[in-house]
């Protein structure tokens, strides 16, 4: 009657020798981790790209609206080279042509087909009243207006962008189309020109 003692003996051996393997084990962990690590590394380099797309079209706001706010834009013989609509001969702008100088000074980050301009003027800050385009979920860029106005006018010079959002399911994307809206806005007096 010894067997059965060996035997025994030899099964918790056996069961040491299975709990104490651990080869193979961090690559099951990783397999489990790797697929909402890399999620939560892909929205963290989409977020921050987005931001700095964001500051970027800020800083094209403000550059593209301090041709109108000294009266360049407005300006027969102004001198905005993006509105000449026969070479050599430099008009007042319009919105196709104040759109094509904005997109002279935007990098390859952006495409110039999702930009829209839109440019209101009126008498005094009291009196503006600005159209809502929707957000990025209802974005209609239907009846913008290009009004750049006159001498001592406050004028609102906003660009919308529509950013494709490739990692979507970390909230940006809330029932949407893959884009987020982004709007740039630089509000201002005409200079006396």
């Amino acid at each position: 009657m010894p067997l059965p003692a060996p035997t025994r003996f030899t099964l918790r051996k056996a069961l040491g020798r299975f709990r104490g393997n651990r080869r193979g084990s961090a690559a099951v962990e990783f397999a489990l981790v790797a697929p909402m690590f890399f999620a939560l590394l892909f929205a963290i380099i989409e977020t921050a790209l987005m931001f700095f797309a964001n500051q970027v079209l800020e800083t094209i706001t403000q550059n593209s609206a301090r041709v109108i706010l000294t009266g360049q834009a407005q300006a027969q013989g102004g001198s905005v080279a993006a509105c000449q609509t026969t070479p050599g001969v430099v008009a007042a702008c319009d919105q196709t042509t104040f759109k094509a100088y904005v997109c002279t000074q935007i990098p390859a980050l952006f495409d110039c087909n999702k930009l829209f301009v839109d440019v209101v003027s009126t008498g005094s800050f009291g009196s503006l009243n600005l159209t809502n385009y929707g957000d990025s979920c209802s974005f209609n860029p239907t009846g913008m207006q290009y009004s750049a106005g006159t001498s001592g006018q406050v004028v609102v010079v906003r660009l919308f962008y529509q950013w494709p959002l490739i990692v979507t399911g970390l909230g940006y994307n809330i029932g949407c189309s893959n884009k987020r809206l982004m709007v740039a806005t630089a509000a201002f007096k005409n200079e006396p020109f």
